[in-house]
Order: C-alpha cells, then structure tokens, then sequence
C-alpha cells in the first residue's frame, strides 16, 4: 500500500508540475488563452498519457511482449500511449473551434508519439536504474529467501510453489497459503533467476519441485501444485517445460 502512495504521489506531482510548465510558456499556441483554459489543457492532457502509460506499460512490458526486446516495447508503448493523448488534444483544439483535418490529426500523432517515446525511454532507463546491478554470485545467496523475506512473517520461511500476475501485483502461492504483493511478474522471475523454477506462462512462474503431477487439456498442458490448484503452460513456453522435465 505505501508503495502504491508513494508512485501515486509521485504521479501527481509530475503531471501538475508539467501542466504548470506548459501553462506558463504557453505551448501549443495556447499563449493567449487564460492561464486556468491553459491548466484545464494540460491537465487533461498530461493525465490521460499518464493513466495511458500506468494501463499500457505494464500490459507491453509483461504480458504482450514480455519476450520482446526492451527497445520494440518501449516503441510499441509510445504508441499506444500517444493515441489517447492525441484524441484528447484533438478534442480541445474542437472545442475552440479550430477546423482539423485527417492530415493534421496524423502530425498531431506523430508529434505526440516522438515525445512519448523519450518519455517512455526515459521511465525505464530511470527503472533499470532504480533496480540497481544484478546480484553478484553468492554460494551463500538464497534467492528464495530473498523473495520471500518482503512477504508477511508467516509466509518468510514458507517453501514457494508459484507466482501469478494479477494486474500490478503477484500472487503468491506456498505451502503456508497465499499472499500478495505489489511487484512485477518481470521483476520478480528476474529475482529468482538463479532458482529452480520458470515462466512457464505470461502470467505464471512456478518452482520445479511444487510439480506434483501434469495433465493435458486438450493440446494446453496444466501443472498441478501440491494444492491441488492448476498451472497453465503457454504455448511460447512449451518448450522450456518440457526442458526442465515438467512436461512430456
């Protein structure tokens, strides 16, 4: 919850911050409207990209593409992002009574979409940054244990059976019950890359040894947890199933 403040809180103080900016230099031809017409622009404005990339980037980045190289998903993003923000310039510049054709709504895109990409660039080298080098090898390291230890108490000595991704947060599933957490799917399988589990799934990482039985269902494969709950393999991920001997 602190961390959902705290991104949120941040959030908000860059659009207004912006808004302010763009109202002050009157960007957009918008220099001799009223400083509040202004604010009510950008406001809008800034906001929709913002919503647009708190929805969007999570979705490219782990879901859509999360195999794709990090370049083709900042791409991909930037312009999914744009869009909204154009639509929403476009219905402002409507409102004033400004005529605007097809081919000026597709300049308005592309000029959108350049400054969404640096900004979309921008947030995930600021990202790679925050996460820090990787881990050097440790003999000593658990990467498990590390996992486990930001979960509540009961669950930091628990064994960790899988991981599912339930829009910003993970579900965590182990011997002790389930839990959640606000982190990535991403994040979180980049943690336990030195631990015997995988991506079996765009949204499922499972440990090897909470394999306690596979089954198919017609040609998708299902794993099954000591639990008794059920682990689909994607197709992307067949094959590294079948690698790591889960299934046949």
């Amino acid at each position: 919850m602190r961390e959902i403040i705290r991104r949120s809180v941040e959030g908000i103080a860059i659009v207004v911050g912006l808004s302010v900016l763009f109202s002050f230099l009157g960007i957009y031809g918008t220099s001799n409207q009223p400083f509040w017409e202004r604010m009510a622009l950008w406001l809008t404005t800034i906001g929709t990209g913002g919503v647009a990339s708190f929805v969007i980037i999570p979705l490219v980045f782990d879901r859509w593409l999360a195999k794709t190289h990090p370049a083709i998903k900042v791409i991909v993003a930037a312009a999914l992002i744009a869009a909204p923000v154009t639509v929403s310039l476009v219905l402002f510049s409507l409102g004033y009574g400004q005529r605007i054709d097809r081919g000026a709504i597709i300049i308005q895109y592309g000029y959108v979409y350049v400054i969404a990409l640096v900004i979309t660039f921008a947030g995930y080298a600021i990202a790679r940054m925050r996460e820090g080098p990787p881990l050097p090898p440790d003999t000593g390291f658990d990467p498990v244990a590390a996992f486990l230890d930001r979960l509540p108490v009961k669950f930091r000595t628990a064994k960790l059976w899988a991981l599912s991704s339930e829009d910003h947060y993970l579900r965590v599933y182990t011997d002790r019950g389930e839990t959640m957490v606000l982190m990535r799917l991403a994040d979180a399988e980049r943690e336990l890359a030195d631990a015997e589990g995988l991506r079996v799934h765009r949204s499922w990482w499972i440990a090897k040894n909470a394999v306690t039985d596979a089954r198919r269902d017609g040609p998708r494969a299902i794993l099954i947890l000591p639990s008794g709950g059920e682990v689909p393999v994607s197709r992307s991920y067949v094959a590294a199933a079948k690698e790591a001997g889960l299934v046949s």
